[in-house]
């Protein structure tokens, strides 16, 4: 029988190392790799080639959002399992609108772990259940709305989502530019082109707009410079 290969990706070591425990204790499935970091998990899904991605959303430097817009553009067909501790409608929005299959919240069950991977695996979609029943009921309201439709946020590039979540962690331009291996003035444009998309004009407002979408978690420890 072919194993379900899996690719971890999760900042937190001790969550890590327990999902790599409970996986492979289904004989059908293997873990393949583990990363930390969004950046290094994009390299690894080209390398690994695995069935399922179970990632992170709140990673530094490149969050799990962003890094699943840079694998599906490289490879179209992986297939990625979204992990949080938040079920907010925002973080769930962006992930789907960055192309993964799923949304697990880490109070999961094992019996729920095992079966996302098993249904994303299989093509389909899957949420947790407080999510899926959520979900349902904003669908639900959304049908009963002739002509309504949600305000959806300014479209970035990959390369001013990058720069977002670096803001908003805290990174002055020249740490910035150090990071991504760009120029300082290059990283200015690009946040002068994001302020201007984003009708944002200072660097507490671009952080709130970064938390209220997911890209980094509320709890982080920021630096507004």
């Amino acid at each position: 029988m072919k194993r379900i290969t899996v690719l971890l990706v999760e900042d937190h070591t001790i969550v890590r190392e327990g999902l790599r425990k409970l996986i492979e204790l289904e004989n059908d499935f293997e873990v393949v790799g583990e990363t930390h970091t969004g950046r290094e998990a994009v390299v690894l899904v080209k390398k690994l080639n695995p069935d399922v991605v179970l990632m992170d959303i709140a990673m530094p430097l490149l969050n799990g959002l962003e890094a699943t817009r840079q694998m599906l553009k490289a490879n179209p067909a992986a297939k990625v399992l979204m992990l949080s501790a938040h079920s907010d409608d925002a973080y769930v929005e962006s992930a789907n609108e960055s192309g993964a299959r799923g949304f697990l919240l880490k109070q999961s069950t094992a019996q729920d772990v095992c079966l996302a991977i098993r249904e994303v695996h299989k093509g389909k979609k899957f949420f947790s259940p407080i999510i899926s029943r959520r979900q349902a009921r904003i669908q639900l309201l959304a049908n009963k709305r002739a002509g309504g439709s949600a305000k959806k946020a300014a479209s970035l590039t990959t390369r001013e989502m990058e720069i977002l979540q670096l803001i908003a962690e805290g990174k002055a331009n020249k740490e910035t530019a150090a990071e991504l291996g760009i120029g300082l003035k290059t990283v200015e444009k690009h946040r002068e082109h994001l302020m201007e998309k984003l009708d944002i004009h200072d660097t507490a407002g671009l952080t709130r707009y970064a938390i209220s979408v997911g890209i980094i978690e509320s709890s982080v420890q920021l630096t507004i410079v």
